[in-house]
């Protein structure tokens, strides 16, 4: 099963959340990096370690795919039970679908100093572990005192939620896909989320959104959309924004290369030497001829400017059309041929 969270949590298989929430509060209080200085760098170890094993455990969907299939299931992206193949995202079960096939599962552990503001309202200082949100001043002491982990009291008798804090959910992110039709035109993307909502009695229910992303003439691999607070929504936590990410589809034609697009011919040498004519249908539809009257040689390229990609800031600019040619040379030729080509280009060489 590889690594056990189990015994990192020192539970039973048949924990409950309340165990779970005892065993982490008194093992982070424990191997907090900031309690262990002679020692930190293992304690920092011990602590992501108990981290992740809470995430897995507490989450009813993660647990499901550990319990099944181990540590290597689970950051495989096996999609947990009666899933049905939606994609889970971190920090719950949200999932994705779109018209081309649901996602697969994902699993993403959430920073260890996120669980812990969590429990305790508060995180390391900005660049610890995980980069939670923190305090400012740099050192827990300054602000609560060389006793602020005995104040929480290590023997459970403290509150787990003694400092609240609205802490928010970090990005859900969703790789869209597109194809250079799609980003040449524009269009726009259906993509139907199911997410967990608080309702006004308090009780949380699943509901489901569908979300219009419209896609911009021009945009490239790397763009992002953000709908804002879209997660899950869980008590005392500002729901996750979601981030889908453009992705683009290889092309049998073209090619991008920043607003250019690129097309390589395949032609023979005597195509090359004699003339040849390209046809191309573009990413709208028209019909292009092309002729070449320069002599092809391996290095050369044809320029068709503004029949590239739109230029996102300015659609109605284009970028270049570059046309590079695959020349097949013949692999022997005869001494009466090479006589022939002598003569025929003897005195333009």
């Amino acid at each position: 099963m590889g690594v056990d969270y189990y015994k990192i949590l020192d539970v039973d298989r048949n924990a409950k959340d309340d165990d779970l929430k005892k065993a982490y509060r008194k093992l982070a209080m424990k191997w907090h990096p900031d309690k262990n200085p002679k020692n930190k760098k293992e304690a920092e170890a011990k602590f992501k370690q108990i981290s992740e094993a809470y995430d897995v455990l507490s989450d009813p969907q993660k647990r499901a795919v550990y319990d099944q299939y181990g540590e290597e299931g689970l950051k495989a992206g096996v999609p947990p039970p009666g899933a049905g193949g939606a994609g889970g995202g971190p920090g719950g079960a949200t999932f994705f679908s779109t018209g081309e096939g649901p996602t697969s599962f994902r699993f993403n552990t959430r920073s260890a100093d996120d669980i812990f503001a969590e429990f305790f309202g508060f995180s390391r200082p900005s660049g610890g572990m995980g980069g939670g949100p923190g305090m400012r001043d740099g050192r827990f002491g300054s602000l609560f005192g060389d006793n602020m982990f005995t104040s929480f009291g290590e023997g459970g008798g403290g509150s787990l939620h003694q400092s609240p804090a609205h802490r928010k959910a970090p990005p859900i992110e969703q790789t869209l896909p597109c194809s250079l039709e799609d980003l040449y035109k524009g269009t726009a993307k259906k993509m139907k989320i199911s997410r967990e909502i608080i309702d006004a009695s308090g009780k949380i229910m699943p509901v489901e959104e569908i979300l219009t992303i419209n896609i911009k003439p021009g945009w490239k691999k790397g763009t992002k959309i953000t709908f804002p607070e879209k997660g899950n929504e869980l008590p005392g936590v500002i729901p996750a924004d979601l981030v889908f990410i453009i992705d683009e589809k290889p092309h049998k034609v073209f090619t991008r290369d920043g607003n250019d697009l690129v097309a390589t011919q395949k032609i023979t040498l005597i195509e090359a030497l004699t003339g040849y004519t390209v046809h191309l249908i573009t990413l709208d539809g028209r019909n292009l001829t092309i002729p070449i009257t320069s002599t092809i040689h391996p290095n050369y390229e044809e320029v068709v400017p503004r029949e590239g990609m739109p230029i996102p800031k300015d659609p109605s600019k284009k970028g270049n059309l570059r046309i590079k040619f695959d020349i097949k040379f013949p692999t022997r030729l005869t001494a009466t041929q090479k006589a022939g080509i002598k003569e025929l280009l003897g005195s333009s060489v």
